[in-house]
């Protein structure tokens, strides 16, 4: 049985930092890609960031580029996403994805996602 959960997520004000986890079993975590996905209410599904297997190719959206940084811990079977410099926009419920590479992230196995509010 596959399942990833996510934690830490909570209510930061503008400027602050917040720190994502996502712990994953079932899966052969370090044959898989991992990423972050976010959906605010009206809004679109986005790709946050995404990392391969190995750690060696990291994507994020522009958006988040040089507040954001994706890692992985490959022992612990756990995915990060540390987040600085936050701002109202990036208010959204944050979720961890799973997939064979990270260009096919969406079809891959999702957790039940974590909320992350940001004040201004």
């Amino acid at each position: 049985q596959v399942q990833l959960v996510e934690s830490g997520g909570g209510l930061v004000q503008a400027g602050g930092s917040l720190r994502l986890s996502c712990g994953a079993t079932g899966i052969s975590f370090g044959s898989y890609a991992m990423g972050w996905f976010r959906q605010a209410p009206g809004k679109e599904r986005e790709s946050v960031a995404r990392i391969s297997s190995r750690g060696d190719s990291i994507y994020y959206t522009d958006p988040v580029k040089g507040r954001f940084t994706i890692s992985r811990d490959n022992a612990k079977k756990t995915v990060y996403l540390q987040m600085n410099s936050l701002k109202a926009e990036d208010t959204a419920s944050y979720y961890c994805v799973a997939g064979g590479t990270t260009a096919t992230l969406e079809s891959g196995y999702w957790g039940q996602g974590t909320q992350v509010t940001v004040s201004s």
